[in-house]
């Protein structure tokens, strides 16, 4: 109950005050449909505010890791492709964002009649994956108050099923195994419940910003028209309005208006010699800083930065941008591990299933990164993450299979290295450098440890015929790329 109060002053709680008057009342904005409908046809921030993160989490999709063979993985590329997933899941994600709620409908030729059992992988046959169906929570997708009360299912306190309508008027009820979930922002509990066990629309978030921005906006187009005001002071002005007939005050309207259509800067204006004509022009400085702080508040509301968001170069001395870009593509692989990652690991399975009849013990995935590095950066990486790896080979540390090994691994993000295989890993040495200098020169050649024949010249000196294999693997692959 502690809280600051000067009631002389009219500060803090309790007291009569403007600030004390702020209200947030409870507006559920996403239980409005014909609102998100109208917002995400007609404005075009509403419009990037969805589509910008889930285009960014899809954009360069995953990589599967696996021993499975080249040509298997190719499949899984295909079908991705052929039955058009991706594009599925981007919609799926958009919907979820946009509404609070969207699902996919994992379908599976032959399983028609029985969408109301547990998804069976011993009954998916080959080639019967036959792609997602997307709908949103308002077109004929209900969950049931039933949930999952399986500690070991993933979906444990999910609705344990959905009722689907589809576009024939046919309702059936859909197991949650064979249901892909999108939701928008997550919600505490009962603010769950009240949404069906949906989330909340991004549109909630940014929408106090958004009415702030486009009043702005409309307020300083409406100055435009006020740039340049005309005046003109004619004697005895209220006395001919005042006291003359309806024609004179039809000739002074006549010829007001003729003055106003013929007015140009290649023409005259003709007035009484009492007469004055002023112009007043609107000044507009500062309006630009007052806009530009609504937009940093829509950047921050939707976390995406002003440069993506409303295609803005970076201002300001020295400014690159790369800082807002750096925790922007966070906040992308955050929402790639939190809402698309489980989508994956549940339809991933079904795809291998279908495509080879078996789902292998080691198939995984990574994100592939958001952002792609140019072929200059990429030779950089590649160079200092080589040198790095012959330098601790040189030094004894490790062997060159584990040499190998390490290479073979950098090639899943610099793209090189990749015809490294695991025969060239088996057949290359397990001995450490420091075992080759042993073996190869004797200790009476480079003295015990410690005296002073045993310096830094001597043990980075190798026998050639081991050096040279190692350096030979290095030359073949650089050459290659």
């Amino acid at each position: 109950m502690d809280a600051f109060s000067n009631v002389l002053a009219r500060l803090g709680s309790g007291t009569p005050n403007l600030i004390e008057g702020t209200e947030y009342p409870l507006t559920r904005l996403s239980q409005n449909y014909q609102l998100m409908n109208s917002l995400y046809r007609s404005h075009w921030i509403i419009r990037r505010v969805i589509d910008t993160i889930p285009e960014d989490m899809t954009r360069n999709w995953i990589t599967i890791t696996t021993q499975l063979a080249p040509e298997m993985i190719r499949k899984i590329d295909k079908l991705w492709r052929v039955r058009k997933v991706k594009s599925k899941v981007l919609q799926g994600l958009k919907w979820g964002r946009l509404y609070g709620g969207a699902v996919g409908l994992i379908m599976i030729e032959g399983h028609q009649d029985e969408l109301d059992q547990p998804l069976d992988f011993d009954m998916i046959m080959p080639g019967s994956f036959k792609g997602l169906m997307i709908l949103d929570r308002w077109s004929g997708v209900y969950p049931s108050s039933d949930l999952v009360d399986d500690i070991d299912d993933p979906e444990f306190g999910l609705p344990r099923s959905y009722q689907v309508t589809l576009d024939e008027g046919q309702t059936m009820n859909v197991h949650h195994s064979r249901i892909l979930r999108f939701i928008g922002r997550e919600l505490p509990y009962w603010e769950k419940l009240a949404e069906v066990n949906w989330g909340a629309s991004e549109v909630e978030v940014v929408f106090d910003e958004l009415k702030k921005r486009d009043n702005t906006s409309w307020n300083i187009a409406q100055l435009i028209f006020l740039a340049n005001l005309r005046v003109q002071k004619t004697a005895d002005w209220g006395e001919m309005l005042a006291i003359g007939d309806p024609k004179i005050q039809a000739d002074i309207y006549n010829t007001i208006q003729a003055q106003n259509w013929l007015m140009s800067n290649m023409g005259m204006h003709i007035i009484g010699k009492d007469d004055e004509f002023q112009t007043h022009q609107y000044s507009f400085g500062g309006l630009n800083e007052i806009y530009e702080s609504f937009m940093l508040d829509m950047a921050g509301a939707s976390s995406i930065p002003v440069t993506k968001l409303f295609g803005r170069a970076p201002a300001g001395m020295n400014a690159t941008g790369e800082s807002d870009m750096q925790n922007y593509y966070e906040t992308v692989q955050q929402a790639q591990e939190s809402s698309l990652a489980p989508v994956l690991d549940k339809l991933l399975p079904i795809m291998c299933m279908s495509e080879f009849g078996a789902i292998p013990d080691d198939i995984d995935y990574v994100f592939d990164p958001i952002r792609t590095p140019n072929d200059k950066e990429v030779a950089e990486l590649v160079d200092k993450k080589t040198t790095s790896i012959i330098n601790v080979f040189q030094a004894g540390i490790i062997s060159q299979k584990t040499s190998l090994k390490e290479l073979k691994q950098m090639s899943e993000s610099t793209g090189m290295f990749t015809n490294i295989t695991d025969e060239d890993i088996d057949q290359a040495d397990d001995g450490t450098h420091q075992d080759e200098l042993l073996m190869g020169g004797g200790l009476e050649d480079y003295g015990p440890m410690g005296s002073e024949k045993t310096n830094r010249s001597n043990l980075s000196t190798s026998p050639p015929s081991f050096d040279a294999k190692f350096r030979k693997f290095i030359s073949r692959f650089r050459r290659s790329h």
